[in-house]
């Protein structure tokens, strides 16, 4: 564990004072556990909630005298309950009348034997009057020991525990940080939060920060990956903040290997390093991983001295990077022990970074109170992004927003389409205004200064110089963040407020064929695919038509997805997509003379036939007399090999292998499953059932596609009474594997009590809904 040279230390006299008003309900509950688990270091339960509006919480557990027991000596060990009481007024004094329902649940606690401590805590005052009330009314419900711990205790515990921080970030936004940090952190604190102050005040503790902390002090080292949106940037800019603040370091963004290796100091024991994108923004950058695989030892040289270094990578990229980076040079990442997914968010947390967006958001009380009853189904959308969570949480981005449960959720599920609409409805000068910083990349430099180029942008967008610098200012904290990058305090100027509102932009521009150079120019081809075609034909739909001029830069753009594809079938549809419906011939021979291996890897098709999307592309090139005779044999035998051992029957109704297989083909192969299905069909089933998690679905969902293929085959052999015999009894066979599951399936029971000592807790109750006072002002 690293050490904390300056724990209860506070660098500024005075009594410190956060704005604990401000946090919800919920996030108060989050501070009261981690007082619990990091300062008290107990494991704890947590009560069913009750009808108290949802204010408040309760967890329990039995006491043990934690190591350093601040503000605690007293309390036994044995059953404790500890109360949390939050109030959103600031300055305010909790009487005994707002806990007279808790009296009477606190004398049914003690007779179950649960509750021998009782601990409340609460961001509110209490006088020394209304604290002895609450203690003697405790007393009479039969508590041995009452201990009441106001506002002012938290903000006190806050200013002397690092690592009650680490876990709380949010902390770092609500009060003084002269009170936390002494001189040296305080002022590149001071420069990092005035860049990170909107994004730790909805930042939520998820799992996969926890794990991020723990590789971090254990390791020195963490990857962090994820999909753009998922928060990713956000997790390791907070690690920023900690770093400076519960590991005492200086913080250095560095763009790349060479960069860190550049700015580490040996003589300086304790530095932090934060790497965005790796490996790459949009797409793999082989450079950049050639780079940190020749400076790896190097980079944990610079850990074992004491750095600490976070990279961010998206989550495609890395898998691409992988495969050159020399892993023996730091076993931890082949190991994946320094590997976190930000993607992997527990429903509670996805409602909590709802919650504070929605709730911290500029949207008015009515808009907030008609979304608060269809925000739990926004929070379940798949994927979720915490990014739009944050845009639903503003104006600027829900103008035409239908404010119902499809609505809603829609708008979360489909957060680039709702985008379009946005960047639609925007003024000439706005969108100039965007246009520009698009066009400058990292960042538009302030005061504006144009150059010809930017001109030409101004006056193809419509825009005037005026009008520009006015909407830069009307857009910053919506669309765009004025300031200067984490480690280029040299640069002030706008950026895109995220990644995705870039690429986003880059999207609306190729709707625009007067800027179709610069749309074409651009490097996220997931953006540009799906809103081209290369076909000389009418196309249905607002797809933007490529000139034969221009059909060289897609080709490029085909390069860079394929290989940022190679192991993300969800990545490769997009331009698999694109190349089965939305191209003319003289397109893809010239797709085909650039890239002939992959039309080979194409053969290389999975199961199961009707989702897999090759062999479209396939049978688009057969049309257009582009598939080789080397080829097409590649297909037969793969397709054959599926027919049987998936067993897959896709081939025999799906209409690309109308086109991809002859008649004596097909025939051939219907042959071929006749004779082989029957005797093979041991095999498959017992492979079906070794892939079988109970987990991830029940027996009868397991083997539905199964089931599917099987009653496929018995549709197509309906002519042939021994073929259709031979499958009703596959058919047999794999009902009495269901049921044979299903009786191994053994319920599962309660969960046994938590062990005792330092262990993770559940961060608040459940049941109750979170959004219930997501309307409040």
């Amino acid at each position: 564990m690293t050490d904390h040279p300056r724990e209860g230390t506070v660098a500024a006299p005075g009594s410190p004072d956060f704005a604990l008003h401000t946090l919800g309900w919920r996030a108060f509950q989050d501070l009261c556990a981690a007082v619990l688990r990091e300062v008290w270091a107990q494991s704890v339960h947590t009560f069913a909630d009750s009808n108290d509006g949802g204010r408040d919480g309760a967890f329990y557990g039995t006491w043990q005298q934690p190591p350093d027991p601040i503000g605690v000596q007293d309390v036994p060990d044995g059953p404790f309950v500890l109360q949390c009481k939050h109030t959103k007024k600031a300055d305010t004094t909790l009487t005994p009348s707002e806990l007279s329902d808790e009296f009477d649940k606190v004398q049914a606690l003690v007779e179950r034997g649960l509750c021998g401590s009782y601990v409340l805590l609460t961001n509110a005052r209490v006088s020394g009057i209304s604290g002895a009330t609450i203690r003697q009314r405790l007393l009479d419900a039969g508590v041995a020991y009452p201990l009441i711990l106001d506002g002012q205790w938290i903000c006190d515990t806050i200013a002397t525990s690092q690592r009650l921080r680490t876990f709380v970030p949010r902390v770092y936004g609500l009060g003084d940080l002269s009170q936390i940090l002494d001189e040296r952190a305080y002022n590149q604190a001071q420069a990092l939060l005035g860049y990170l102050r909107d994004e730790l005040a909805t930042f939520v503790v998820t799992d996969a920060y926890r794990r991020a902390v723990q590789a971090v002090q254990e390791h020195g080292f963490v990857l962090l990956l994820g999909e753009p949106g998922i928060g990713k940037s956000v997790i390791a800019e907070t690690l920023a903040m900690t770093a400076l603040d519960a590991w005492g370091c200086l913080t250095v963004k560095a763009p790349d290997a060479d960069g860190l290796i550049r700015h580490w100091n040996p003589h300086e024991t304790n530095q932090f390093f934060w790497i965005d994108d790796a490996f790459g923004s949009v797409r793999h950058e082989r450079h950049l991983t050639d780079d940190w695989t020749r400076r790896m030892r190097e980079v944990m040289t610079a850990v074992r001295s004491g750095a600490k270094v976070v990279l961010t990578s998206r989550d495609y990229i890395y898998r691409d990077a992988r495969r050159y980076l020399k892993e023996s040079t730091y076993p931890l990442l082949h190991e994946q022990r320094v590997v976190v997914d930000a993607a992997q968010l527990s429903p509670e947390e996805r409602r909590q970074i709802l919650y504070n967006h929605i709730k911290l958001g500029d949207q008015p009380r009515e808009i907030r109170s008609s979304m608060k009853y269809h925000l739990h189904e926004a929070a379940d959308a798949d994927p979720f992004y915490p990014e739009a969570a944050r845009r639903l949480g503003l104006q600027a981005f829900t103008h035409r927003l239908q404010l119902n449960s499809r609505g809603i959720a829609d708008f979360m599920a489909r957060p680039s389409d709702f985008l379009r609409e946005v960047y639609d409805g925007l003024e000439p000068d706005e969108k100039t205004a965007l246009a520009l910083t698009y066009q400058a990349g990292e960042c538009l430099p302030s005061p504006l200064d144009l150059d010809s180029a930017q001109h030409d942008v101004v006056t193809r967008m419509g825009g005037s110089i005026a009008g520009v610098s006015r909407a830069l200012q009307t857009l910053t904290g919506t669309f765009l963040r004025l300031g200067s990058p984490p480690g280029n305090n040299a640069i002030t100027g706008w950026s895109f407020r995220h990644p995705t509102l870039q690429e986003g932009f880059a999207a609306f521009l190729a709707t625009d064929p007067n800027l179709i150079k610069i749309f074409l120019s651009g490097q996220n081809w997931r953006t540009i695919l799906p809103r081209i075609d290369c076909d000389t034909g009418d196309q249905a739909g607002t797809l933007l038509r490529v000139p034969p001029s221009l059909y060289s830069r897609v080709v490029e753009l085909l390069q860079i997805a394929d290989q940022e594809t190679r192991a993300n079938w969800a990545g490769q549809m997009i331009w698999h997509e694109f190349l089965a419906s939305r191209c003319s011939n003289e397109f893809l021979t010239l797709y085909t003379r650039a890239q002939p291996d992959a039309v080979i890897r194409m053969t290389w098709f999975t199961s199961f036939l009707n989702v897999v999307d090759e062999p479209r592309v396939l049978a688009r090139l057969q049309q257009a007399d582009l598939i080789e005779p080397a080829h097409h044999q590649l297909i037969l035998e793969r397709v054959t090999k599926l027919a049987v051992e998936s067993p897959d029957a896709g081939w025999t109704w799906l209409p690309e292998w109308k086109v991809l297989l002859s008649d004596t083909e097909r025939e051939q192969l219907l042959s071929h499953v006749k004779l082989q299905l029957p005797s093979r069909f041991g095999k498959i089933l017992q492979d079906w059932r070794s892939n079988y998690n109970p987990d991830e679905a029940d027996p009868q969902t397991h083997f539905e596609e199964l089931e599917i293929e099987l009653n496929k085959y018995q549709d197509v052999f309906a002519d042939d009474a021994d073929a259709v015999s031979a499958i009703e009894q596959a058919l047999e066979k794999m009902n009495e594997a269901i049921l044979t599951i299903d009786d191994e399936l053994v319920p599962q029971g309660p969960h046994g009590s938590a062990p005792h000592g330092h262990s993770p807790l559940p961060d608040a109750p459940y049941g109750r809904n979170i959004f219930d006072d997501v309307d409040d002002d």
